[in-house]
């Protein structure tokens, strides 16, 4: 991480002016840089784009797909005998898992920078104080990602200034946990409210709200927190009740009353920031000069070998236990996330066209929030320009109500905030009660938290949250073992098998809850200790 990140610092400060031939290159080095708004500006930029890593391993593809497989879905045609991080069989060596903890280094490292050159700078503006905001949390959201996906690791609050800078050990996760808080807090007295913004893909007040709620959440579980009544898994279930409510107060979001306008608007760049607080921007197609492009809708979309449609080799594939989940009722949503059809080739016309699956096939539908069919302009094969919503406001409702019902039981609030997502999702009207899709009454606190859990895996389905969930309530084990053994059991022989759609959970050990640190850091750091079984 250090060597890495030092060569990094060079290549960023090194003037693009520099000419073989001149006796003095212009350099610009870090002392005589920051010094006006708009190089603070382009400075955090530079952290706010490794949320894209042009190689995939952040929000352009991985952090929905084989970062994050659970009972969602699976990878076709990848077997249990086959090493791939896909079905949970890698080891440490794994560049897919090096170069994520590289990102994410790279990241808090160019946040440190930016916070180590301006400590001493008055911020006199608005705009400065935002961008100390930004920065403040997205170094705190690196650190959220790093510890939920590694658990301890270093925590490197200065940016590095040589090659000898000395190693880090592991920080506890308490610590961890106490600077992310620490962080987003403070960032939350300096960013912009969302509609002193141009796009919800910079940082807003309510978007750091939203995400601390979710960091509360996570703090309330596994691991931090293994009994749910502790003091201490009450007291931040309080304060993730308390960010939920912070956001829903401001009255500056609500939901989309067409679940499926949400992704269509991505897919065709149209910015909507009352439903998605966050989104990572991605830019471009990667046929131009831009090299931000992203793979949404492409790595978990529909099946269509046609480029003019929009290409998507459909490699993720959809569990029966999600499909069966929703249920009838819910089929105007279901239909949305799981594509019922896929594009073939008319052997007569050459036209692709729609081919609807019948009700035996539902192991072979793909994820369909992103269509590339509402795609504009030239459509590349493997990249675009969707954006990722990293939090919605129906999220934050249902933060609300699991918060709420972890402190005092299924209120008559908690009881609404789920019902808001459910009849959006019905396409009814948001706050009239509905017995069609409005959950029982009079459940206690375990079947009330249990429709959370559900409702969570319907409404996020595809969007990176499902592996996260089930780990902070200490249940993501033995789901994926109960899930390989219902495959194995019920998933169809023929014509296409699909017993293999069980290999990730087959594969899955308690070392699985989280990523061994990588053998690039691991080799190097003497003071690293390897995490649990790697």
């Amino acid at each position: 991480m250090k060597h890495y990140i030092f060569i990094l610092i060079l290549t960023l400060f090194m003037g693009s002016s520099c000419d073989i031939l001149d006796k003095e290159p212009d350099f610009t080095v870090p002392e005589n840089y920051y010094k006006t708004e708009d190089e603070l500006q382009k400075a955090l930029n530079g952290i706010y784009n490794r949320l894209i890593d042009t190689n995939g391993r952040m929000y352009s593809k991985a952090l929905y797909s084989y970062f994050t497989i659970s009972d969602e879905s699976f990878y076709k045609n990848i077997s249990t005998a086959s090493k791939n991080i896909k079905v949970h069989s890698m080891d440490a060596a794994n560049i897919d898992i090096g170069r994520f903890w590289e990102v994410l280094y790279e990241a808090v490292n160019r946040a440190n920078m930016l916070l180590d050159n301006t400590k001493e700078m008055e911020l006199d503006t608005r705009n400065k104080k935002a961008i100390k905001g930004e920065t403040l949390f997205l170094r705190a959201y690196y650190y959220f990602l790093l510890t939920d996906f590694f658990e301890r690791v270093p925590l490197k609050l200065e940016s590095t200034k040589t090659a000898n800078d000395k190693y880090l050990a592991q920080a506890s996760l308490q610590d961890i946990y106490d600077r992310i808080v620490a962080d987003m807090k403070e960032a939350s007295t300096l960013v912009y409210d969302i509609d002193q913004l141009p796009s919800n893909e910079r940082v807003s007040k309510t978007a750091v709200q939203a995400i601390l709620a979710r960091v509360y959440l996570k703090m309330a579980g596994m691991p931090l927190t293994s009994d749910p009544s502790s003091a201490q898994a009450q007291e931040y279930y309080a304060q993730a009740l308390v960010y939920a409510d912070s956001v829903i107060v401001s009255s500056k979001h609500s939901l989309n009353e067409d679940y499926k306008q949400i992704f269509i608007n991505h897919s065709q760049d149209v910015n909507e920031s009352r439903e998605c607080l966050w989104e990572v921007g991605m830019f471009g197609n990667k046929l131009g000069d831009v090299d931000l492009a992203g793979s949404v809708g492409i790595e978990n979309g529909i099946y269509c070998m046609s480029e003019e449609i929009g290409y998507s080799g459909g490699p993720i594939q959809i569990t029966k236990k999600l499909y069966d989940l929703y249920g009838e009722k819910d089929s105007l949503r279901r239909d949305w996330c799981i594509a019922p059809y896929r594009y073939v080739q008319n052997a007569t016309t050459k036209v692709f066209e729609k081919r609807f699956f019948t009700s035996a096939q539902i192991y072979d539908r793909t994820p369909g929030k992103w269509r590339r069919e509402y795609e504009k302009g030239v459509k590349a094969r493997s990249f675009n320009s969707t954006n990722f919503p990293v939090i919605r406001y129906s999220d934050v409702l249902l933060m609300k109500a699991e918060a709420e019902n972890a402190i005092n039981g299924p209120t008559a609030e908690a009881y609404d905030a789920i019902n808001q997502v459910r009849r959006r999702a019905f396409n009814k009207p948001t706050y009239t009660p509905d017995t069609d899709c409005d959950i029982t009454t009079g459940l206690d606190k375990a079947q009330f938290l249990a429709e959370i859990q559900d409702e969570r895996a319907r409404e996020f389905c595809f969007e990176g949250i499902r592996k996260h969930d089930l780990i902070r309530w200490g249940i993501y084990i033995q789901t994926m073992k109960n899930l390989a053994a219902d495959i194995q059991k019920n998933a169809p022989s023929s014509p296409v098998s699909y017993k293999y759609a069980a290999s990730a959970g087959l594969n899955t050990t308690d070392r699985n809850v989280v990523f061994p640190i990588p053998n690039t850091e691991f080799v190097v750091n003497k003071l690293i200790v390897q995490n649990k079984g790697w």
